[in-house]
């Protein structure tokens, strides 16, 4: 049995009572076994005097296929945007490249205090990116893209739709589970663009046989809810509804244009909505009514996205753009730093249908957490009275000192534990050179 104790820690805990403590955290193996003020004996002992001790962040939305892109797809419209880049650059991919995209992006995680995610790799080659998720060791729901059909730009990711199903299904059962449980797989259809209705229609039944979630996009930008509403005859999530696809195993990123009738629907099925505040203001996609959707009972979590709409995948930024968007909508008390902070935690657990293990730092619960440091001059003075909006407000990524995922820390004091970054640079360095060059980009 390994045991880690972080003592003299400031601990936001959020759990039941939402209780701020000053004291000690043990992890024995990959679990928080004690939080108290107590000293426990321990194979290694870090003193977080002066630091805050939070649970993981968790985003419910990123594409780790797409880390590699950054940069490369600016100042454009979703359909464009995917269309004269991401499609052709995801096609572009080779083992290798998907490989040290994953990693790139996990390893930018890890030190932005992210310990879990709900990821969409491309149509081909997803074994590589959960080669990479079991390596570097965060957990991760993730699955392979399912494109069916589509307008211009599609190209070789266009796949029949035995082929996407049979494929899915072969990845499920191999790797569901995998890294010590760390790996969850969801079956992922791009958007009901992308996906003719007899695929969505398998996929629920797939995903009801095998119990898991089902991971799509939705109502992202006015164009593509027009294609939907021409083909289908319905707005998405009415068409989803409609396939009896909602439910609390749907997640549907984004849902910025949404109407009554759909909220509703959201409220009632229990679907997960993640809200993607800096990629839909980078696309110029629109605003999502959160504090509407909460207000009526919609579960809502955070996710920074796929690298090339937002630049970065920093839930710090994200939380902070969330929080701070809607308030010249709705008023400076719109999503007050609490609420936010608890979207990016507990929301993101329920997402992931995981709210019973991460999320909360709680005995019992699996040791997935990030110290930060707010003795900087951008969050002096530090207030232990108002710790959630120094959190939201005032801390960035770079606060970030130690993540620890399932006990383990992945990331201390400006190191990656697990990635080999120099390799890792040169790497990536290569493989977007071979990606740009088959892509044409």
């Amino acid at each position: 049995m390994s045991s880690t104790l972080i003592k003299n820690a400031l601990i936001v805990t959020m759990n039941p009572d939402r209780q701020i403590l000053r004291g000690s955290l043990l992890v024995e193996n990959d679990r928080i076994t004690a939080i108290d003020s107590s000293s426990h004996a321990a194979d290694r002992v870090i003193d977080a005097q002066g630091q805050v001790v939070i649970p993981g962040l968790i985003q419910t939305h990123v594409h780790l296929c797409q880390t590699l892109f950054r940069g490369l797809a600016d100042d454009m419209l979703l359909m464009d945007w995917l269309q004269t880049r991401i499609w052709p650059l995801e096609a572009a991919h080779d083992p290798a490249s998907i490989y040290y995209s994953a990693l790139l992006g996990i390893g930018e995680l890890f030190r932005g205090g992210t310990t879990a995610i709900i990821d969409m790799e491309t149509v081909h080659h997803t074994e590589c990116a959960f080669q990479a998720i079991v390596d570097a060791g965060i957990r991760a729901m993730s699955g392979k893209c399912m494109m069916n059909c589509g307008p211009a730009g599609v190209g070789n990711l266009l796949e029949q739709t035995s082929t996407s199903l049979q494929q899915s299904v072969d990845l499920l059962e191999k790797w569901h589970g995998a890294g010590e449980g760390r790996l969850l797989y969801a079956f992922s259809p791009r958007f009901a663009v992308s996906c003719s209705e007899e695929m969505l229609i398998q996929v629920r039944n797939l995903a009801r046989h095998y119990n898991v979630a089902v991971h799509t996009h939705a109502s992202e930008n006015q164009d593509e809810i027009a294609i939907v509403q021409a083909e289908r005859g319905m707005r998405n999530v009415v068409y989803f509804d409609h396939l009896g696809m909602t439910g609390t195993n749907l997640i549907l990123a984004h849902c910025i244009w949404l109407d009554s009738t759909e909220i509703e629907i959201l409220r009632r099925s229990g679907t997960r909505v993640v809200h993607c505040p800096s990629s839909n203001l980078k696309l110029g996609s629109g605003i999502a009514s959160i504090p509407q959707m909460l207000e009526q009972g919609v579960h809502v979590s955070i996710g920074a996205d796929g690298a090339p709409c937002n630049n970065n995948l920093d839930q710090f930024m994200e939380m902070r753009t969330a929080a701070l968007i809607q308030k010249p909508l709705h008023g400076p008390t719109a999503m007050p730093a609490w609420q936010t902070f608890e979207l990016a935690t507990l929301g993101g657990a329920v997402a992931m249908g995981l709210e019973q293990q991460i999320g909360s730092l709680e005995v019992g619960k699996k040791a997935d957490l990030a110290m930060i440091n707010l003795n900087n001059l951008h969050c002096a003075p530090v207030d232990d009275t108002n710790i959630y909006s120094q959190l939201i407000y005032q801390a960035r990524s770079s606060d970030v000192t130690l993540t620890m995922v399932d006990g383990q820390i992945v990331y201390e004091n400006g190191r990656l534990t697990s990635i080999d970054e120099t390799n890792l640079m040169k790497q990536c360095s290569e493989a977007i050179q071979r990606v740009r060059r088959r892509a044409g980009i």
